[in-house]
């Protein structure tokens, strides 16, 4: 959430006036440079207090706190620091905003700060919660629930939902008091515990609720007042009964948009207009309260007069007729009534009327007949029923009649709608949303830390008693078929509660108008800011440009944005249809918010010190159990959209939003799921069923740090395809105190390849004195517990032969002896450029596995995880093994098919034979070239030290003198100190060319170890038969041959090595780890 912080410091008495003169413009400020807003920035989380550049020089002054001089820059003295938190003041964007300078405006140029409104807890917290709460449902949509659903059934709604809201508002109550909230107040309470996901699809959620709340309090605006107060305002006129419903949508769109143009130009204009008339509007409220309970209470012995007329059982609209009679006696004649003309075909007493008009008397009853009168137990139980159903009085006598079909079309008083209780539930529970209407002007109060729990709760207390007797009340007050009459068309067009009040309707008329009118306004105020705060956080980029707003911090855009969604509400016209919407939003909100209490409080997290006491995390759960109930129940098909809009905002953030660390409750749960899950994992290995390849894939990096071959982390990522453990490791050589930036540029180079190919995993970059103990160090420590690799992928040294340098194949056997040690799965991919990227699709080919000895089945494995990958999706897979003369080839192929039927696994098979044969001239030349060259380049690095002291006298001839020097010549691992004369060295040089002609007589005439020589025949005719096999093919896997128990033979195995590769594209040769890999049991 941005934020500002202002730190005017305390004046020191010891300073001059110039330093004071200087210090009076001087204003300390944290800001987050990445903020899309200057001066909107969120205090840095490696910096949670104020502290910048400007007072460096202040920190540290004379000699008693010496010792701790060189901390001085970074972390200031504690008296400094509590003289900053002392005096800062928190300055919100909901009353100022520092706008972008122009590009004329020098950094000296500031913009006095605009002192915020120092709102309370009565002002700011309770009495929006209070307006909001007490609006348009208890005037216009109570007395008909109660009447609907029974008093029973309306007690448990109300309890339900005020349960809900109180459970809430103690979790809500618990996150606001622990720490400052700025303005944003839900959303920040929110997206800081639960994370920026959940805090921007919550928030965003929580925004359309607010918005399309004041679409609702708007309708229900216009709905009194074309109902109630001006009935002939109406622009469309129904001609016929059928038509009315169309014709009032219809005056509820036009007029709904003309109010929400006004509502809008006032929030505009400024938040304090709304905060003046919002007390007007209370007081409107109070005293509208006031007259019903004050009715209520004259009821018990003077109820008001409001006769009811029935037709038989049914209630008759009252609108078109004085008289509940049929006919009457004027100057001793019988003449009809207007309410016969109502029925029939004309006023002559032979006129053909309606056969239930004829069949039975119309009866007068008293719409509110009294406290005392009993009726409360004709109201205890509901009356749901379809839409069109007639409201009827069931202890009224009634002849039903044989045709119905024209009673949609008489003044009879029916249901709009089919009524049943999560209906009634839907409608009724944003009667109790205003809670967060404080919260969500946290920026504009003295202390938000103290108005938000108290103002809150006791609202919330107050509503309650306020519902709950008013439902008692109504049941035991009204008559049941006024109760059920939504506009009031059996009272003439009175507004039912209106009726019950004193000393007149109009009090409750004009009070519930203008209590409609505050509560959109004050809709229309918090939906903007709350979009703003969002906006400002920069978690959802399109929004970015609704952070903006004027200069005293009026969030227009915001606003035009939230008046334009507003606007669909109220074309929707129907308030008993956006009342559900509502509903949704504002119960996953109030879900989200017990989840973040319940969350922080399990975990324990160490900066969750809430100064509001009374919460548990039970009752946190049960609030969300709560909520997610009522979302199911009020409408299980709008609280599936409504999850699902929540998801997409919250994969959209995932995927595309800025990344945010807050601290939150999510990141803590899952450090807690993961050191959970790692102890689990180490317990026991895992089982074959459950082995995947958890890679540690080694890179090489070049001079630039930058990574050699960015196709081995393609290669992973189709073999991975997100699934499993990824280690990706490189190493520096040298001490990591030397190295460390170095290490975190090849850090940084690496993440970014990994980005680029779409490796998901870890990067782990370590400096160490060489690179053979650097990638030792990896493969013994990489990973934590149980979620350590079994894998390790590296590259082929392709240039090994043409380095002088024999480091590089040494560090590669070497690397192979230790993954076979650690009893680790060993990939090696050659010619890896050659590799496929992830955009590649390769078309129809083969995947060719080569089976010589059995390695636990990894070699099987391998190919079906490639081909799960959309680059391999498309190959087939091969697989070749090799019979030896005495082995039975066609029982070895049907074998092989049987197993691989066994593992589920669709492959070609192929035995290749391959007969014994005398060893080649090719091959004993091959072995003969590999051994001379091994003993020409020992004999190379044993001639090194005679090189470097002829080098030495050279540079002795080329100097006046020729006295003795010192050599210090690197003689392998000690250093030679030798004092050397001409005649010396030049006996010296003699014996050793006449033994290096000697060893160059010895390797011209050597013959070729057999050991070597049967290696080296092995791996040319199996190459030949690869080669022949699959030259053609996308991939070759291939098992790779161990390395000698004999050091002294590794130049040779790497000889072997590429004599077994040569003329083949893409190679991966494959050594097992020890153990099975692959089952055939389920």
């Amino acid at each position: 959430m941005p934020t500002n912080f202002t730190v005017v410091p305390v004046k020191d008495g010891r300073k001059s006036r110039e330093d004071d003169d200087v210090d009076d413009n001087n204003v300390f400020r944290e800001e987050d440079e990445d903020a899309p807003f200057p001066g909107d920035g969120m205090p840095k989380e490696s910096s949670p207090f104020i502290n910048t550049d400007n007072d460096k020089g202040n920190l540290y002054d004379g000699k008693n706190m010496a010792l701790f001089e060189e901390e001085m820059d970074s972390n200031p003295m504690v008296s400094s620091l509590l003289n900053k938190l002392a005096n800062y003041t928190n300055l919100t964007q909901g009353v100022k905003e520092h706008e972008e300078a122009d590009d004329d405006e020098g950094p000296a140029k500031t913009k006095k700060p605009v002192k915020s409104p120092a709102l309370g807890t009565l002002i700011g917290v309770y009495l929006p919660c209070l307006q909001n709460i007490l609006g348009v449902i208890l005037f216009l949509r109570l007395t008909w629930i109660v009447g609907t659903a029974g008093i029973m059934e309306s007690l448990a709604i109300v309890v339900m939902t005020c349960s809900c809201t109180m459970l809430t508002a103690i979790s809500m109550s618990a996150i606001a008091t622990n720490g400052v909230v700025p303005a944003g107040g839900s959303y920040y309470m929110i997206s800081r515990s639960l994370g920026p996901e959940f805090g921007g699809a919550v928030g965003l959620c929580f925004y359309l609720g607010t918005t399309f709340a004041g679409s609702m309090y708007i309708l229900g605006t216009i709905e009194i007042l074309l109902t109630y107060i001006v009935p002939s305002a109406a622009i469309f006129k129904a001609e016929k009964k059928e038509d009315e419903a169309e014709a009032l949508l219809n005056n509820m769109r036009v007029y709904g948009t003309c109010c929400l143009t006004l509502m809008s130009l006032v929030v505009f204009v400024g938040v304090k207009y709304v905060n003046k008339l919002a007390l007007v509007f209370l007081a409107c409220v109070i005293l509208s309260i006031l007259a019903i309970y004050a009715g209520v209470i004259k009821t018990a012995f003077e109820p008001p007069d409001f006769p009811i007329c029935l037709l038989g059982n049914r209630t008759l609209q009252n609108h078109n007729f004085d008289q509940c009679l049929k006919t009457m006696e004027v100057g001793n004649v019988t003449v009809t009534t207007k309410l016969w003309s109502l029925f029939c075909d004309s006023p002559d007493l032979n006129a053909t009327c309606n056969e239930y008009f004829t069949l039975n008397n119309v009866t007068v009853i008293q719409g509110i007949p009294g406290l005392t009168s009993g009726v409360i137990r004709d109201n205890i139980w509901g009356d749901y029923g379809p839409n069109g159903m007639l409201v009827e009085n069931k202890h009224q006598a009634s002849e039903p009649a044989a045709d119905t079909s024209q009673d949609i079309y008489m003044p009879y008083v029916a249901n709009d709608i089919t009524t049943f209780f999560t209906l009634l539930v839907g409608i009724y529970f944003p009667s109790v949303t205003g809670i967060m209407a404080g919260s969500n002007r946290s920026g504009d109060l003295r202390d938000a830390q103290k108005s938000i729990p108290i103002g809150t709760i006791m609202a919330i207390a107050t509503t309650t008693f306020i519902y709950i007797s008013s439902v008692i009340l109504f049941g035991a007050c009204i008559e049941g078929v006024v109760l059920r009459d939504k506009f009031g068309d059996s009272v003439k067009g009175n507004l039912v509660i209106g009726i019950l009040a004193w000393p007149s309707p109009w009090v409750i008329v004009i009070g519930s108008f203008f209590s409609c009118c505050g509560a959109g306004l004050q809709s229309l105020t918090g939906a903007p800011r709350l979009l703003q705060a969002i906006a400002r956080d920069g978690i959802v980029p399109f929004l970015q440009v609704f952070g903006h707003g004027k200069a005293n911090g009026e969030p227009t855009w915001a606003l035009l944005l939230t008046g334009g969604i507003c606007e669909i509400g109220i074309l929707i016209a129907s308030l008993d249809a956006v009342a559900p919407i509502l509903s949704m939003f504002f119960l996953m909100c109030y879900l989200f918010v017990n989840l973040a209490c319940a969350l922080q409080t399990l975990l324990r997290t160490p900066n969750w010190r809430p100064r509001f006491k009374f919460y548990h995390w039970a009752l946190s759960f049960l609030g969300a159990s709560l909520c997610l109930s009522l979302m199911f129940i009020s409408s299980w098909y709008y609280a599936l959209v409504a999850m699902l809009i929540a998801g997409c905002i919250y994969k959209y953030i995932e995927y595309r939003g800025a990344e945010k660390e807050w601290g939150d409750g999510i990141n803590g749960l899952s450090l807690n799921a993961a050191r959970y899950a790692l102890i689990r994992l180490e317990e026991a290995p895992p089982h074959t069923k459950n082995w995947r390849p958890q890679m540690l894939l080694l890179l090489n990096l070049d001079s630039d740090h930058a990574v050699k071959h960015p196709r081995l982390l393609s290669f992973c990522t189709q073999l991975k395809a997100g699934k499993g453990l990824t280690i990706v490791g490189s190493v520096l050589e040298g001490t990591y105190m030397t190295k460390e930036a170095e290490v975190k540029k090849a850090e940084q180079n690496i993440k970014s390849s990994m980005t680029t190919e779409r490796t998901k995993g870890f990067c782990h970059v370590v400096a160490s004195s060489n690179l053979r103990d650097g990638f030792s160090h990896l493969i013994q420590t990489a990973g934590l517990g149980g979620m350590k690799h079994n894998t390790v992928l590296m590259a082929w040294p392709g240039t090994w032969k043409q380095s002088n340098d024999p480091v590089s194949w040494k560090n590669f056997i070497e690397t192979v002896r230790e993954t076979t040690a650690a009893h680790q799965a060993l990939l090696v991919a050659k010619n890896v450029d050659s590799f496929p990227t992830n955009a590649d699709r390769l078309g129809q080919g083969t995947i060719d596995v080569w089976w010589v000895v059995h390695d636990g089945g990894l070699l099987m494995l391998l190919p079906f995880l490639l081909r799960q990958h959309k680059v391999w999706r498309k190959c087939k897979m091969r697989i070749f093994t090799v019979a030896n003369m005495d082995d039975n080839s066609i029982q070895m192929k049907k074998d092989l098919q049987m197993f691989l039927y066994h593992l589920r696994l669709d492959a070609e098979v192929e035995v290749v034979e391959m007969h014994d044969s005398d060893i080649s001239a090719f091959t004993y030349e091959k072995t003969l070239v590999m051994e001379q060259r091994s003993q020409m380049l020992k004999q190379m690095q044993l001639s090194r030290t005679e090189r470097e002291r002829e080098a030495q006298l050279i540079h002795d001839r080329n100097t006046a003198s020729h006295a003795a020097l010192n050599d210090k010549a690197d003689a392998g691992p000690d250093r030679v100190h030798m004092t050397w004369t001409k005649d010396k060295f030049l006996t010296e040089r003699n014996r050793n060319r006449a033994e290096a002609s000697m060893g160059v007589r010895d390797i011209f005439n050597m013959k070729p170890n057999q050991s070597n020589v049967r290696r080296m025949h092995t791996a040319v005719k199996l190459n030949e038969v690869v080669v022949n096999k699959s030259q053609g093919a996308h991939l070759v896997l291939l098992n790779m041959p161990g390395p000698p128990k004999n050091r002294g033979g590794d130049e040779n195995y790497m000889e072997f090595l590429e004599v077994l590769l040569e003329g083949l594209n893409r190679v991966l040769l494959v050594r097992g780890g020890g153990r099975e890999v692959i089952t055939i049991y389920s």
